[in-house]
């Protein structure tokens, strides 16, 4: 007898459905029994398994058929490092940073070659007032001494525009780039109409950094890289004010949260006594500088220092970036002390100016 006539005579006819109806319906009741077994069916293996690791008397072999067992039919799912500790990875706190964004630091925040990047601040002052105008310049070497006043005045126009742009990335392996840099700081007198309004003083400031990420961490702080600079700076000027040196550094960036600090102890290179502008600048620079910034939102508040201990000289600038739109943010800086130009590195003022600074380049 066929399955089908079994299944009519044996089935209480209903009104509405034919054999044909009827076959179908039990076809899905097997499938969904089929179903329902094979989803057992992993667990009823992996209960043999169980009970043939029950028998196993050594603790670490049982252990490792327990293990073996269950790793058969379950995949962990990969969770991030934030899902276990409730924070990201160092590398992406690290890769967020401003210094590791700044410096590109980490593969995410790579851009590549030859791409501008912010360097130091750029920034304009319109209103700029000097206490003690740097009239006759003087230097030690003969012939690199006024002999009549100069052009200056309290008030002239402060500004200094700064990047940098990557030569080459990757030098070893995953790590150190080349990097060239350039800084250019002007005093304009905009104000002194009477002398035609010209340029008191220009600082030229090239720059060649190799940058290494070290990302070592330090009691309450994160030592994230290495620079090692070659720079020159001078201002462009003939005799008797033409000014200059030239130097090599290592400059150390740590970080914290939003706080960064670099430390950049320089060697000034040997000059001959012909050639030197300036002899005694290291007296009044010093033999390095500090920086840190503080960013809190859209403020970043910053300090620069150097000190000669041999001269007993130095000088402090402090300044202060505050938002006004999306592009551009308010800048008031403060300077004291010896060196705020090149033509002034032996001439001790303080001046306060008041200007914009445009948005940092990320």
């Amino acid at each position: 007898m066929s399955y089908g006539r079994f299944y009519a005579r044996h089935t209480p006819a209903r009104s509405g459905f034919s054999p044909i109806t009827r076959r179908g319906e039990y076809t899905v009741k097997l499938a969904s029994v089929m179903l329902f077994l094979s989803g057992m069916l992993p667990q009823l293996t992996i209960g043999a398994d169980y009970t043939k690791c029950a028998v196993i008397v050594p603790d670490a072999e049982r252990l490792a058929c327990y293990d073996q067992a269950a790793a058969r039919f379950v995949t962990p799912a990969a969770v991030p490092d934030q899902m276990n500790t409730g924070r990201l990875p160092d590398s992406a706190v690290m890769a967020d940073s401003f210094m590791g964004k700044n410096w590109e630091l980490d593969e995410r925040s790579k851009k590549g070659t030859f791409r501008f990047r912010e360097h130091k601040p750029v920034y304009i002052l319109p209103i700029h007032y000097s206490n003690n105008p740097n009239r006759s310049p003087t230097s030690p070497l003969p012939d690199h001494s006024a002999l009549s006043p100069i052009p200056a005045s309290h008030s002239e126009m402060k500004y200094q525009l700064s990047f940098k742009t990557k030569l080459w990335e990757d030098i070893l392996g995953d790590n150190g780039s080349l990097w060239f840099a350039y800084t250019q700081q002007s005093h304009w007198l905009l104000y002194s109409q009477q002398v035609s309004s010209p340029f008191r003083e220009t600082n030229y400031e090239p720059e060649v950094i190799f940058s290494m990420r070290t990302d070592v961490d330090l009691p309450g702080i994160r030592w994230r890289m290495l620079n090692l600079g070659l720079v020159h700076q001078s201002n462009g000027y003939g005799l008797p004010l033409s000014r200059s040196w030239n130097r090599v550094y290592a400059q150390f960036g740590l970080e914290r949260d939003n706080f960064t600090l670099f430390l950049r102890p320089w060697l000034r290179l040997h000059e001959s006594s012909e050639n030197d502008d300036n002899p005694d600048i290291a007296r009044y620079m010093g033999n390095g500088d500090i920086s840190v910034n503080y960013r809190h939102g859209e403020n970043v508040y910053s300090a620069l220092g150097h000190y000669s201990p041999s001269g007993g000289h130095g000088a402090l600038q402090l300044s202060w970036g505050f938002p006004i739109s999306h592009a551009l943010k308010g800048y008031v800086q403060v300077f004291s002390g010896y060196g705020e130009s090149l033509i002034d590195y032996n001439h001790n003022q303080t001046s306060i100016g008041a200007g914009l600074s445009l948005q940092d380049w990320r």
